[in-house]
């Protein structure tokens, strides 16, 4: 199962290093998400990744930093609610309902789906679906390889998702509140 992080909106202190760990302890893909940051702060902690580490970087909120800095590629959400014009590269996209995954699974590379369980950085934000229901769309093919499980997501769940035939799982709370403790 993939593993991907999302990080948090604002700026976190030491954030190249954690991003640097996470990516060396096997995490697949960085959504670099800063729509509390702004594109200058996005630059800063880009240039201090490598070539390889900002390969594996999706980013949210400034598309203009995908070519300028060879990302993995771009992640449609209500900040970037369309791609650029042209652009071919690798392309996710955040889904709230199975009408929403319907809709536009043949055209990313893969969507997340949210919120799967309460979430831990979003105080209030509740799971949108019941176990019942994921294991539906499950049956139906709905949730495959290509449906990212988001929202609560911890890694004593993964049996959980991989059970329901989630492609991935995709944590925010659950990685930074371990890594900044340490």
């Amino acid at each position: 199962m993939r593993i991907i992080a999302i990080t948090p909106p604002g700026t976190v202190d030491r954030e190249v290093f954690i991003i640097k760990r996470l990516l060396a302890e096997g995490i697949s893909i960085v959504h670099l998400r800063k729509p509390e940051a702004g594109i200058h702060e996005c630059r800063r902690l880009l240039e201090g990744l490598d070539r390889q580490e900002r390969a594996r970087i999706i980013i949210h909120d400034y598309p203009q930093l995908y070519e300028e800095f060879s990302l993995k590629g771009i992640h449609v959400n209500k900040n970037i609610t369309d791609l650029p014009v042209g652009y071919n590269g690798f392309r996710t996209r955040s889904c709230h309902s199975f009408e929403e995954l319907r809709r536009y699974k043949d055209e990313y590379d893969y969507l997340f789906l949210s919120p799967i369980f309460d979430s831990i950085s979003k105080v209030g934000y509740k799971s949108a679906f019941t176990e019942e229901e994921l294991q539906k769309a499950a049956e139906e093919g709905l949730i495959d390889e290509k449906v990212i499980a988001l929202g609560g997501v911890t890694f004593d769940k993964i049996p959980l998702l991989e059970k329901l035939n989630f492609g991935g799982a995709a944590m925010l709370g659950a990685i930074y509140s371990q890594l900044q403790a340490k």
